[in-house]
């Protein structure tokens, strides 16, 4: 995907198949600034100098200041994604749901600023809900329903609604990122992460009830 890994994408975004070193610039500034004082908030002026570039070289990047949000966000839900499935596609076994979780949570700090971005200014903006959507979250969903598809026909998993599966267990690390204020304090340590990656994998797996 031309994506840089391993690195808060803050720091590390870049563009797809291009070395167009001032686009990744506008891209990691707007991160950055959205994610810190929302979209509305955030001037082109105020974008370009965090960016180290005269204004008029944001239109000559981007159409205009909605389409560098749509960027950032398409950009980086796709290297959530990528990392999804490379780590759907090693799970040592189909109960191993811990080990997705654990690494998910564990880039949820990392992460924090696109997951802020995406959720919040979503909201707002139906043309990256429909963007995100389309281009992301229902390829990621049709992945992740096929594996517990999969799982189900070999009779690990009882057999319900795969897609259903599929939406919960992508939901249950994505509304995590919500905020600092949902299940993970900004605070927690590896390990409180780790333990809280178990817990849901847990839920997940086995539910509530004491059966």
């Amino acid at each position: 995907m031309g994506l840089i890994k391993s690195q808060p994408l803050e720091e590390a975004i870049k563009v797809a198949g291009t070395d167009d070193e001032t686009r990744n610039r506008i891209i990691r500034a707007a991160l950055r600034l959205f994610s810190r004082h929302g979209y509305e908030k955030t001037t082109t002026k105020e974008l370009a100098a965090v960016a180290k570039v005269a204004e008029g070289t944001l239109f000559r990047h981007f159409e205009n200041k909605k389409a560098i949000l749509i960027e950032v966000t398409t950009l980086g839900w796709i290297e959530i994604l990528t990392d999804l499935l490379t780590e759907l596609s090693e799970m040592g076994s189909y109960k191993a749901v811990a080990q997705v979780m654990r690494k998910r949570m564990l880039k949820l700090t990392e992460n924090a600023d696109l997951f802020r971005v995406c959720f919040i200014e979503a909201q707002f903006h139906p043309e990256l809900r429909e963007k995100i959507q389309s281009e992301v979250i229902g390829k990621m969903t049709s992945v992740a329903e096929a594996f517990f598809e999969t799982a189900m026909e070999r009779g690990i998993y009882r057999k319900i609604n795969p897609k259903i599966v599929a939406q919960v267990f992508l939901g249950m690390f994505a509304i995590a990122g919500f905020s600092d204020q949902t299940i993970i304090d900004p605070k927690a340590s590896p390990k409180q992460l780790e333990e809280m990656a178990e817990g849901i994998a847990d839920i997940f797996l086995n539910g509530v009830l004491n059966n």
